[in-house]
C-alpha cells in the first residue's frame, strides 16, 4: 500500500510542530508501467517529463517488501537514460531523513544525488556512489567511505539536522558516520543510473522510500553553528585555516559572539563583533589561527557561544557543529600529477582554470597541474595530439594518466594516488644559462623497488602568467552568472578579452615524447639504484623563466605516471644537474617549421585545417573516423608558406574523428569532434 504526504505530531529541538511523512512502496502501482503518471505527481523526470524515457518501470522482479519496487540499470558512459526526481521544497532549517530498502547487484553499482534548488543541476549537495567494489563515498566528502552489502537488500538512511549543518548516514540502522556539507540545503532527489568507473555497469532496486520533513520554529535568540571544516587540503602535515558559518535561527538580529574550535585536544578561542546577522541570515567566517592537521581521526568541532554579550541563547542544542577529519598520509615522496585538456576556443573551460589553480593552492607540495592546449596559440603540437586519444571532451583531466574526469571530480583520483608508494623518487637537477637561454634538466629516478626497462622518463616545462593578443581571448560560459558561480568568471564577459585573461601551468614542452624515453633504464633494476636522463631546452625569448616549473615524471609499464618532481628552474639548478646514464633529448623550442591547428573544434557546419609550412612539401588531408575507415581524402601537391583548407562538416555524424595532414613522409594528428 502506498501513504503520501501523513502529518504527525513531533518534537524537534524541543520546539513543538508538525512532521510531514511521506511514504512510497510502489505496492500500488501497475509492475511493468511508468512510475510518474501513476504517482499523481509525487515523482518526476529531470525533464520534467513524467511517463518518458527518464521515467522508471515498477517491476516486480524483486522487492525488500511485496510486491512491487524500482528497478534502475544503465551501461553508457555517461549513465541513464532513467533519471527520475522527487521534489521536497526547499530545506535549510529543522530536520530532515531519508531512507529506503536498496539491492545493488553484485559487482554493479549505484548513484543518487541531492539536488539544492529546483533547476536541476544548478547546484549538486551530494553525490552518492554505492561503487561496484561495496564502498559507498559521497564526492562532497572527501575521506569519507562505508561498506554496503552488495547481492542482497539493505536499509540506506540519512539524517540531517540543517540547523547544526550535521548529516549523518545509516546502513542497515548502524551509523557509518556524519559530516558536515558545504551545501547545507537541499530540494529534490535524483536517482540515476550510473557508473563512474569502466565498464559503466550501474544495477539496483530501491523499495519502501520514505522522508520525514519536520520544521523548525523560531526562538528569539538563537546563533546556530551550521558548519565545521577548514581551508586547504585535507592532508596530514598540512597547516589549513578554521572555517565554521553561523546561522541565525532567532527573531532576533545578533551582533558579537565568541567561537570556540576544539581540535586534536587544542582549543583555539575568537570573537567576533561589530556584526550584523539579521534572522535566518548564515554568514562563513575564517579564524585567524592556523591548525596542524594529523594522522588519523579527529573529531573538529566550534562552539558558538556568549551571544551578543548574553551568554547563552534560547536553543543550546544547535551551538556546536562537528565534522570527522581523517587526513590522507601522502605516500614519502609521492607526487601526483593532473593534465588538462583546454583551449581558449572551449566555453566550459575556465571550470578547468579554477580548479588547477584550487589544487595548486591546496596541494602544491603534493600536485603538479599541466594545461594542455587544444586549438589555441599555446597548443604543443605532440602534447595535444597525445592528450587528445585520451580525452573524449574539454575540459577534461587525467590525474596521473588514469581514466578521464572533469577538472572538478580530480580529488578522488588525486587522494587515492597519494597514497600509493612509488616504485622511484623524481628529482629534478638543471643548468641555466640566460644568456644562451640553454636549459639543461637532468630527470633522476631513485629506485625503492624493482623495476626494468618498461619504466620510462619524460620532462614536461610549464609556464605561469602567460598572456598574448590574437587567439588568446578565452570563450566563457559563465559569463553573466546563468551557468553558477566559477571562480569570477561569472563576472566576466563572453569571451573574455585577451587582454584580461592570464593563463597558467601552459604547457611549453614534452620531451622526448609524450609517452616518455623509452631507453630510460636497463632491461633490469634493483631497489637502490639510481638513474638519470637528461634533456637540453632552448628557450624562447618570450617565455618567462622566472615563471617556469620543470616536471620531471616517471611512467609506469602500463602507462600510468608513477611519481614525479616539480621544481622551479632555480630549485633545480640547486639540486645540480646529473650527466645521465641514458641518451640523452634534445629540443629546440622556437618557432616549429611545421603547425597545425584545426578550429572551431567541436564543429557543427565546418572546421578549419590551417598550416604553416617553411620548406615546400607534398601536402595530403585525410579525416578519419575511430575505427581508422577514411571519411575524406585529398591530396594537395606541393606547397609552402601558410594555407587553411575548409572541411564541410554539416553532412558528418556527430562524433569523434580524427584528421591526419601528411606533409611528405611526416604525418600529424588532429582530433576533431563533430557536434
Amino acid at each position: 500500500m502506498k501513504k503520501q504526504l501523513l502529518f504527525i505530531t513531533g518534537l524537534l529541538l524541543s520546539v513543538s510542530t508538525f512532521s510531514q511523512i511521506f511514504i512510497d512502496n510502489f505496492d500500488s502501482y501497475t509492475a511493468g508501467m511508468k512510475l510518474c503518471p501513476q504517482s499523481g505527481g509525487q515523482w518526476t523526470t529531470w525533464s520534467n517529463a513524467p511517463g518518458g524515457a527518464e521515467d522508471v518501470n515498477v517491476t516486480n522482479a524483486d522487492a525488500s517488501s511485496p510486491l512491487n519496487s524500482l528497478y534502475f540499470s544503465s551501461t553508457a558512459s555517461t549513465g541513464g537514460p532513467v533519471d527520475l526526481i522527487r521534489h521536497f521544497g526547499i530545506l535549510n532549517s529543522g530536520q530532515f531523513e531519508m531512507e529506503f530498502n536498496m539491492k545493488v547487484n553484485s559487482g554493479k553499482a549505484a548513484y543518487f544525488n541531492l539536488q539544492k534548488t529546483a533547476v536541476m543541476g544548478n547546484t549538486y549537495s551530494l553525490d552518492t556512489y554505492f561503487e561496484d567494489n561495496g564502498t559507498l563515498v559521497f564526492n562532497q566528502v572527501a575521506g569519507f567511505s562505508a561498506a554496503y552489502p552488495q547481492g542482497s537488500w539493505f536499509n540506506f538512511r540519512l539524517e540531517i539536522n540543517f540547523n547544526i549543518n550535521k548529516w549523518e548516514v545509516f546502513i542497515n540502522d548502524q551509523s557509518v558516520g556524519y559530516f558536515s556539507n558545504t551545501v547545507n540545503q537541499i530540494e529534490a532527489i535524483d536517482i540515476f543510473p550510473v557508473d563512474a568507473d569502466a565498464p559503466y555497469d550501474s544495477q539496483f532496486y530501491i523499495d519502501d522510500f520514505q522522508t520525514t520533513i519536520t520544521p523548525y520554529v523560531l526562538t528569539d535568540l538563537n546563533a546556530a553553528a551550521t558548519y565545521a571544516g577548514f581551508n586547504g587540503g585535507n592532508i596530514a602535515t598540512n597547516s589549513v585555516e578554521p572555517s565554521f558559518k553561523v546561522r541565525n535561527l532567532g527573531i532576533n538580529a545578533i551582533n558579537s559572539f565568541d567561537i570556540n574550535c576544539n581540535y586534536n585536544g587544542i582549543d583555539y578561542n575568537q570573537s567576533y563583533s561589530s556584526l550584523s546577522m539579521n534572522s535566518l541570515v548564515e554568514q562563513s567566517f575564517t579564524m585567524t589561527n592556523q591548525i596542524d592537521l594529523v594522522a588519523g581521526t579527529n573529531i573538529l568541532t566550534f562552539t558558538v557561544s556568549n551571544i551578543n554579550g548574553n551568554g547563552q541563547d534560547d536553543d543550546t542544542a544547535d551551538d556546536a557543529s562537528s565534522t570527522v577529519v581523517n587526513p590522507i598520509v601522502p605516500a614519502p615522496g609521492k607526487m601526483v600529477v593532473g593534465e588538462k585538456g583546454t583551449g581558449t576556443w572551449c566555453a566550459w573551460c575556465p571550470r578547468g582554470a579554477v580548479y588547477m589553480d584550487l589544487f595548486e593552492e591546496q596541494y602544491g607540495e603534493f600536485w603538479a597541474g599541466i594545461a594542455v592546449h587544444n586549438s589555441d596559440p599555446m597548443a604543443v603540437s605532440s602534447y595535444d595530439t597525445g592528450m587528445g586519444a585520451l580525452v573524449s571532451g574539454y575540459p577534461s583531466a587525467l590525474v596521473d594518466r588514469g581514466t578521464e574526469v572533469d577538472p572538478s571530480a580530480m580529488a578522488t583520483d588525486f587522494y587515492s594516488r597519494l597514497q600509493i608508494s612509488p616504485t622511484a623518487l623524481i628529482t629534478n637537477g638543471a643548468t641555466w644559462d640566460p644568456a644562451t637561454r640553454v636549459l639543461n634538466v637532468s630527470v633522476s629516478a631513485d629506485f625503492q623497488s624493482t623495476a626494468n626497462n618498461n619504466y620510462k622518463l619524460a620532462c614536461v616545462l610549464t609556464e605561469d602568467g602567460v598572456t598574448g593578443t590574437s587567439g588568446y581571448a578565452q570563450s566563457n560560459a559563465y559569463a553573466g552568472g546563468g551557468n553558477g558561480v566559477m571562480g569570477g568568471y561569472e563576472l566576466l564577459p563572453n569571451p573574455v578579452p585577451a587582454a584580461s585573461m592570464v593563463y597558467d601551468h601552459v604547457a611549453r614542452a614534452i620531451s622526448p615524447s609524450f609517452t616518455g624515453e623509452v631507453n630510460s633504464f636497463p632491461a633490469s633494476v634493483n631497489a637502490g639504484e639510481t638513474h638519470t636522463v637528461t634533456f637540453e631546452f632552448t628557450l624562447p625569448a618570450d617565455w618567462d623563466e622566472a615563471n617556469m616549473h620543470i616536471i620531471g615524471m616517471m611512467f609506469s609499464p602500463t602507462g600510468r605516471i608513477d611519481n614525479a618532481d616539480k621544481s622551479t628552474i632555480p630549485e633545480a639548478v640547486a639540486n645540480g644537474f646529473i650527466d645521465g646514464t641514458a641518451a640523452s633529448v634534445s629540443e629546440l623550442l622556437s618557432q616549429p617549421d611545421e603547425t597545425l591547428k584545426v578550429y572551431p573544434n567541436p564543429a557543427s557546419d565546418f572546421a578549419i585545417i590551417a598550416l604553416n609550412i617553411s620548406n615546400e612539401s607534398q601536402i595530403g588531408i585525410k579525416l578519419l573516423d575511430l575505427s581508422g575507415k577514411t571519411i575524406v581524402e585529398r591530396n594537395y601537391g606541393s606547397l609552402s608558406g601558410a594555407m587553411q583548407f575548409e572541411l564541410n562538416t554539416q553532412t558528418l555524424q556527430s562524433g569523434i574523428y580524427v584528421v591526419e595532414v601528411s606533409i611528405e613522409n611526416e604525418k600529424l594528428m588532429k582530433r576533431l569532434i563533430v557536434e
